[in-house]
C-alpha cells in the first residue's frame, strides 16, 4: 500500500469555519497528523474533520494557550482562520510561535488578506468573490448573479491556495530550515483563478456582460437543458468534432441547424435544443449519449452522484459511521 505523502507531518489546526476545516481535511487526507483545536461545544463536521484528532481548548485561557505552545516543538504546520490580529491578542501569533519553533510553517486564512483597508472587515464567500469580479460573471443576464455555493471562494480561492502554500513551504523548510508565514487570502486565490477571464478579455473573447460569454451559458452548445421529467442534461460540445457528434446523435442536419459559432443563430438554436431535450426523459438522453463523445451528460444531484456507474467504478464515495464521504483526492499509485 502506498504511504500517503504527508505521513509523519504534524499539523495544528486552530479550527474555524468554512475554508479552515476543509484545508485541514485535505492535509489529513494526504496523511498528515492533524490535531484540531476547537472551542468547547464546537460543531463537528464528519467529512471535514475526518482523520483528525480533536482537542477542546479555550484559547483565551492560560491553560489553553500554553497547551498549544507546548505542542509546537514537534509541530511542522500551524494554521488559523481568524481576522488579522486575533491570534496576536491570544499570544499565539507567528512571532510567539516562531520563538519556540523557527522552522514552523504558519498559515493564515482570511477573506480580505492580512493588510488593506478591508483587512479587519467581516465577510463571507459571497462577499469575497463579489469583490473579485467572479460573482458578477455567473448566471443569466436578466437576473442577479448566481451563487456557486461556497466552492469558488472558500474552498477554491481559500482552502486550496492555503494548502498549495503549505506544500511549497514544506519544500522550502527542507532546503533552509526556516519557517514562514503564509498569507492566504480568499480574494487573492480567486483572482488567480480569474486569469482565464483576463486572458480571453485581452483576446477580445470576453465581455463584462453576464450571460454573453463562452462559458457562462450563452452558447447553445455550452449550457444545460431541461428534460421531460424535470431533469437536466449538460451540453458541453465546445470543439467542432464534439459538436458534430451531438448533431449526429440528435439526428440534426448541420445545414439546417446552422453554423455553430454564428451569434445571430444562437437564440433559435437554443430554442431548438430546448424543445428537443424537453421531449424525452433524462434517462432517455443518458442512454442515447452513453457511448458518445458529444460531451452531453446528465446533471446529477448529490445523492444520485455516488450511484452513477462511473463513480461507483472509481469508488468515489465511502460510508463512514453512517455518513457519506467523498473519496480522498488526488490519488497516489
Amino acid at each position: 500500500m502506498h504511504t500517503r505523502p504527508l505521513t509523519d507531518i504534524k499539523v495544528v489546526e486552530l479550527s474555524g469555519i468554512g475554508p479552515t476545516p476543509y484545508a485541514g481535511q485535505l492535509l489529513a487526507d494526504l496523511g498528515a497528523q492533524v490535531t484540531r483545536i476547537t472551542r468547547p461545544g464546537a460543531f463537528n463536521l464528519p467529512v471535514e474533520n475526518r482523520g483528525k484528532t480533536s482537542l477542546e481548548l479555550d484559547l483565551k485561557s492560560d491553560t489553553g494557550r500554553n497547551t498549544v505552545l507546548d505542542m509546537l516543538p514537534e509541530t511542522h504546520i500551524v494554521f488559523e482562520g481568524n481576522r488579522p490580529g486575533v491570534m496576536e491578542k491570544l499570544g499565539l501569533g507567528p512571532k510567539n510561535c516562531h520563538k519556540i519553533n523557527p522552522a514552523l510553517i504558519y498559515g493564515r486564512m482570511t477573506g480580505w488578506g492580512q493588510n488593506g483597508p478591508w483587512a479587519g472587515k467581516a465577510g463571507h464567500d459571497i462577499n469575497f468573490i463579489g469583490l473579485t469580479g467572479t460573482l458578477h460573471a455567473m448566471g443569466d443576464s436578466d437576473r442577479p448573479p448566481s451563487l456557486p455555493l461556497n466552492f469558488v471562494g472558500d474552498y477554491g480561492g481559500g482552502s486550496q491556495f492555503l494548502v498549495i502554500g503549505i506544500l511549497a513551504a514544506l519544500l522550502e523548510v527542507e532546503k533552509t530550515g526556516k519557517g514562514c508565514v503564509i498569507d492566504a487570502a480568499i480574494i487573492d486565490g480567486t483572482f488567480s483563478m480569474m486569469g482565464i477571464v483576463y486572458s480571453l478579455d485581452h483576446l477580445g473573447m470576453w465581455s463584462k456582460e453576464r450571460g454573453h460569454n463562452l462559458l457562462d451559458g450563452s452558447r447553445p452548445f455550452y449550457r444545460c437543458y431541461q428534460t421531460k421529467d424535470g431533469g437536466f442534461m449538460a451540453v458541453g460540445c465546445l470543439e467542432p468534432k464534439f459538436f458534430a457528434e451531438m448533431l449526429k446523435a440528435l439526428k440534426l442536419d448541420g445545414q439546417i441547424y446552422g453554423d455553430q459559432n454564428d451569434p445571430a443563430l444562437w437564440q433559435n438554436q437554443t430554442r431548438l435544443l430546448s424543445d428537443i431535450f424537453a421531449r424525452e426523459t433524462r434517462t432517455h438522453w443518458e442512454a442515447l449519449f452513453e457511448n458518445s463523445d458529444a460531451c452531453v451528460t446528465p446533471v446529477l444531484n448529490y445523492q444520485e452522484a455516488p450511484n452513477h456507474p462511473h463513480n461507483q467504478a472509481r469508488k468515489s464515495h465511502k460510508t463512514r459511521n453512517g455518513s457519506v464521504h467523498p473519496a480522498v483526492a488526488p490519488r497516489f499509485s
